[in-house]
């Protein structure tokens, strides 16, 4: 049987689509979240520099329990041990880090690790990161994804940074498994209002990126 760890790298897959949560408004998160939810996203990454990420981590555990929440900009042991005791199903590296994989895999959990370079995708796979993050795409491209696809073809890969409605077709359509897509998605809420037509938008990038 695959294991939890195992389970969650493939929901994560399968779902090809990660909202990347990085906003400078403690207040606004909830209702950030519940719009992503709302809109169908499945899987959701609070970022470390986000005011209190921890506590928010717990309470999208609690409210969404069908949805995969995970925890990113892990840059050290600290942050990985913080966001795994909040409850953090996933971790997400900008950088490749042998320290977060490793307490990761103690607490059963994936790590999708940031990489560039065909060296540090090597080493990223070495260190035994289930899923390579590419990053960060907009300063790469699609070409080079691709090239990298040779040498590489046994690795899943998500594309992130500067992913959005303009190119995350593209992206899935050159073979990668999947995006992060952090301010086209996950915007700060202010009103009820803003919350409706987000989640109207939040559909409207699903439908047309995915269906």
């Amino acid at each position: 049987m695959p294991s939890a760890r195992n389970k969650i790298a493939q929901q994560i897959i399968s779902h090809k689509l990660i909202a990347i949560i990085r906003l400078n408004n403690s207040s606004s998160v909830q209702a950030t979240l519940s719009c992503l939810v709302q809109g169908g996203v499945n899987a959701l990454e609070i970022t470390s520099n986000t005011p209190d990420f921890c506590l928010h981590i717990e309470l999208a555990r609690q409210q969404f329990p069908a949805v995969l929440v995970g925890a990113g900009t892990i840059l050290n042991r600290e942050l990985a041990k913080q966001a795994i005791a909040a409850g953090a199903q996933f971790l997400v590296t900008p950088n490749v880090n042998a320290d977060v994989v490793e307490i990761a895999h103690d607490n059963n959990i994936p790590v999708l690790m940031g990489a560039t370079t065909p060296t540090e995708i090597a080493n990223a796979i070495a260190y035994g990161a289930d899923i390579v993050k590419l990053f960060p795409a907009n300063a790469l491209s699609i070409d080079y994804y691709q090239a990298l696809k040779g040498p590489f073809a046994d690795t899943p890969m998500f594309a992130v940074g500067g992913i959005s409605s303009n190119n995350a077709s593209a992206w899935l359509s050159s073979g990668i498994q999947g995006v992060g897509v952090g301010s086209e998605l996950a915007k700060e809420i202010t009103s009820e209002n803003a919350m409706t037509e987000h989640i109207r938008s939040i559909k409207q990038f699903i439908e047309s990126v995915y269906e």
